[in-house]
């Protein structure tokens, strides 16, 4: 311990941490021989160590009692003796072998970036979960993907775990496929074109709401399918939500090009029909940062997501 002024400045690093232990030991007895005892040292080792501390700490720590048995601690010993009990007990726990994890009764806080379709879908199916197969403690907040951040924010700890398309998925990053699913043309119940087959040249003619999870794009996948025809559909709105648009078409003539699960998650307001074109379905995987890869809570997390997008697996 150095003075700087008229501030004493203690190096950590220059701490070993037995010491440590045996002066919590030897506060507890207050006898060297009782704790050398408990420790399972020789009196002569209990004795250096204190000697030791004595210098570390600069203070007498235990002084000889005036009945002539055993040792009394000094005022700077009784002020440091219980943080020092708290602080290896931290410690202690800390640095204990991996423990099981009980979602009934265990406390934890998941963070999960998701687009507001992978929320409408796994996410709703997640919090029945959490009603029916988790205790109060286990808590779950949902994020929008930031993409250029994604990667830090795992590293970080401030995201426990992406859904989304493999292309957000950090390259350091573990990943496992969530869900596979394909696109289907919607249309509110009523609408004007009718319910027959689709052809390419309706699909064309009407006027669409192009989802742009990136914001603001009116050109999207299907548009870059239409252009390689050589063909051209009439984007007339866009938006960031999925979630926005049974909403939209409800109230308009308006029709859209959307998964098929989101498709049959609103079917009590929209008819849905095969694409007039082959088009690429799409996959959603959830990662994680390799640290997670064996704490018992993630995996928790990650085996419920798994069940639950194998329970709902889209036909066809």
């Amino acid at each position: 311990m150095e003075t700087i002024g008229a501030i004493a400045v203690f190096d950590i690093k220059k701490i070993d941490l037995n010491l440590l232990v045996s002066l919590d030991v030897l506060l507890d007895l207050r006898n060297v021989s009782r704790s050398a005892e408990r420790l399972g040292l020789t009196q002569s080792t209990m004795s250096s160590q204190l000697a030791r501390l004595r210098r570390m700490l600069d203070d007498p720590l235990l002084l000889p009692a005036e009945s002539g048995r055993g040792m009394t601690p000094t005022a700077y010993a009784l002020r440091v003796a219980p943080r020092l009990k708290d602080v290896l007990r931290e410690l202690e726990a800390a640095m204990a072998p991996r423990a099981d994890f009980d979602a009934h009764r265990d406390s934890r806080v998941f963070r999960i970036a998701a687009s507001d379709n992978a929320v409408g879908g796994i996410g709703l199916a997640l919090a029945g979960h959490l009603c029916r197969g988790a205790g109060p403690g286990i808590r779950v907040a949902f994020h929008r993907p930031d993409t250029a951040r994604i990667a830090e924010q795992m590293v970080s700890g401030e995201i426990d775990l992406l859904i989304g398309s493999p292309r957000m998925v950090p390259p350091s990053a573990k990943a496992r496929v969530l869900v596979e699913d394909g696109f289907v043309h919607v249309q509110r119940h009523g609408h004007p074109r009718g319910t027959g087959p689709l052809d390419l040249e309706s699909y064309c003619a009407l006027r669409h709401v192009l989802v742009s999870t990136s914001g603001g794009s009116l050109h999207g996948y299907m548009d870059e399918l239409l252009d390689a025809m050589g063909r051209r559909r009439a984007v007339v709105l866009s938006v960031e939500q999925f979630t926005l648009v049974p909403q939209l078409l409800h109230a308009t003539d308006l029709v859209a090009t959307v998964p098929r699960r989101l498709a049959q998650r609103h079917a009590d307001v929209l008819d849905a029909f095969d694409l007039p074109f082959t088009a690429e379905g799409f996959t959603l995987s959830m990662a994680w940062h390799a640290r997670n890869q064996a704490d018992p809570a993630h995996q928790w997390l990650r085996g419920v997501l798994l069940a639950l997008a194998l329970a709902q697996k889209a036909p066809g």
